[in-house]
């Protein structure tokens, strides 16, 4: 896998639901709300974590020109601005739970 060094803030499902639901029902907002994860990683380490976690043995290149979804992306094009509302769930945290190793992040990368 090619993927780029960008920094990304991966945010557990069960984060975002909450948040979503929070935001949805506290005042209005007038704007955007941005959210993300309580920690960055960088793209290529977070999905080098993921393979090793699930014993998957497809190698990562760090390739500055990796494409994310067909596009090439800068350092923090995926992580949201400062003041972003985070969820709690660390990946550590998230991908030691028994579901989330068999059906880990980068299964389908």
């Amino acid at each position: 896998m090619r993927l780029p060094a960008a920094l990304i803030q991966p945010m557990a499902a069960d984060d975002v639901a909450s948040l979503v639901g929070r935001i949805a029902t506290g005042s209005p907002a007038n704007g955007t709300v941005e959210i993300g994860g309580p920690e960055k990683y960088r793209l290529d380490e977070l999905i080098r974590k993921s393979l090793s976690a699930n014993k998957d043995p497809r190698e990562v290149i760090t390739d500055p020109h990796g494409k994310y979804f067909g596009i090439e992306v800068g350092e923090r094009t995926l992580v949201p601005e400062d003041g972003a509302q985070l969820g709690e769930t660390r990946f550590e945290a998230w991908l030691n739970q028994p579901a989330n190793r068999t059906q880990g992040l980068a299964k389908g990368a």
